[in-house]
């Protein structure tokens, strides 16, 4: 984990660098407290696609707490009815 001081924002190419091979966020303080994350887009990408399939997974894992879901064959069988395959 990286962390960098306010000031350093003004050196852009020295951030973007740090970014770059640090591979996850850097954290930058003022005052010696934390206010800003800066990340490279990548990696900003590939933490949202992971958000977005953990949110996936928890709606499904809802849903079959909820009793929202049809077992395989049932859908297979019915899908075989509707369409006579």
């Amino acid at each position: 984990m990286q962390i960098v001081p306010m000031r350093d924002l003004k050196d852009t190419v020295k951030i973007e660098k740090l970014c770059e091979t640090e591979n996850g966020p850097v954290f930058v303080t003022k005052n010696g407290y934390g206010r800003l994350v800066v990340m490279d887009i990548e990696y900003y990408e590939r933490t949202m696609q992971k958000m977005y399939e953990a949110k996936n997974v928890q709606a499904g894992i809802s849903d079959m707490n909820d009793g929202k879901l049809n077992d395989g064959q049932s859908v297979i069988d019915a899908m075989r009815g509707k369409y006579g395959i």
